[in-house]
């Protein structure tokens, strides 16, 4: 399936318990960062995906994450969270994920993460929920 062009951003500002004894925001927060943004880019969909796992025992799995640190954030910045898919396989979907700051031409991060959607008693991929599909390819369908 095509992916959605679409991007939804998010906005944030960065914490005291989220920066390291250098200052800057500890590597680890880029992710949460991501992951917050993904969880925002479904309610745009709009598709809750936390209610498949108390209806169909079935849920989403993070197997990767990548993140290219160009340069840092530091306490008290504002910045968002720009978040796109990329594939959308069988039972998969990639995002496209970058930090962005105002007034600056360059992310200070970027980031690519693939959740599986995955059986919970077995633990094994399984096809995308039909009803995200059809939310998908809704909103692909809105853009042309």
């Amino acid at each position: 399936m095509d992916a959605p062009s679409y991007s939804v951003r998010t906005g944030f500002r960065v914490r005291y318990s989220e920066v390291d004894y250098q200052g800057i925001v500890y590597l680890a927060h880029y992710v949460m960062y991501f992951d917050h943004g993904i969880h925002e880019w479904f309610r745009a969909l709009p598709y809750d995906y936390t209610l498949i796992r108390k209806t169909s025992g079935t849920d989403f799995h993070t197997v990767r994450v990548v993140v290219e640190y160009k340069r840092p954030l530091r306490f008290d910045e504002r910045f968002e969270v720009e978040v796109r898919p990329g594939r959308i396989g069988r039972s998969s979907i990639t995002f496209h994920a970058a930090i962005l700051v105002q007034g600056e031409a360059e992310p200070r991060a970027t980031g690519e993460l693939v959740w599986v959607h995955a059986d919970q008693a077995t633990m094994r991929s399984t096809p995308l929920p039909a009803a995200l599909l059809d939310r998908l390819s809704e909103r692909s369908q809105s853009e042309v």
